[in-house]
């Protein structure tokens, strides 16, 4: 795939990779992160409270020891807007789950606002709807998921146009929404479902976790869900 990038998009993007350079390195070195990029988190704030009032649509899910699972369709999410950050968290799978990691929603009752990392059991109908994408827009370099059952791992950085995943210890997306200058296109040519280009969507807005989805209505649990701001 060939891009043509003029001299201050070029700088721009080693800058924007530099910062990204940087996060994975502290997550793996002197803050006791275990090897393979996912970071201590131990020092990190919780994304939510033990009684989820923080969050916005917690009736609709319930916690026990800790782990998160919906109870309806309905999707939770953070009061607060976080723009550059590092989200850590666990998720489990059961048989034909369907769910999905929320990123600076632009509003929060239109879907196609937000940036989607898909949490699936293995894919949906989409093009790019496999678990780890970027939905409809990026599919993981690999497949990392762990089998039904088993917790996954999630270290997901956003930091200005740039979006990273780590996925079982594997980055697995490295992205620039710069990239998607065209509402409706990915850079690859494929087409997707979003009605504003990514490079044009929020900077900033709150972090959600899609309800139950899909024909099965199968559930997915959610634990140790940590956020760590970025400057």
């Amino acid at each position: 795939m060939k891009h043509c990038f003029s001299q201050d998009r070029l700088v721009n993007r080693i800058a924007g990779f530099a910062v990204m350079a940087f996060v994975c390195l502290s997550a793996t070195t002197g803050q006791g992160a275990k090897k393979g990029g996912h970071p201590n988190t131990s020092e990190w704030i919780n994304l939510f409270d033990a009684k989820l009032s923080n969050a916005l649509g917690a009736e609709d899910w319930k916690v026990k020891d800790g782990v998160l699972v919906a109870k309806t369709h309905h999707t939770l999410w953070t009061r607060e807007s976080y723009g550059n950050f590092v989200l850590d968290l666990e998720f489990k799978v059961a048989k034909e789950s369907n769910s999905g990691v929320f990123l600076r929603a632009g509003d929060m009752k239109k879907v196609l606002s937000a940036l989607e990392i898909q949490v699936h059991e293995s894919k949906d109908g989409s093009k790019y709807g496999m678990v780890g994408a970027i939905y409809d827009a990026l599919p993981p370099s690999e497949s990392m998921a762990k089998p039904v059952g088993e917790w996954n791992h999630f270290t997901i950085t956003c930091d200005g146009s740039q979006v990273m995943v780590v996925f079982n210890g594997k980055i697995v997306i490295d992205a620039d929404l710069n990239d998607w200058p065209e509402k409706g296109k990915n850079p690859d040519g494929t087409p997707n479902k979003f009605p504003v280009a990514l490079k044009d969507f929020s900077r900033i807005g709150p972090i959600g976790f899609q309800g139950l989805h899909g024909k099965a209505q199968a559930p997915v649990w959610y634990r140790n869900l940590k956020i760590k701001p970025l400057k």
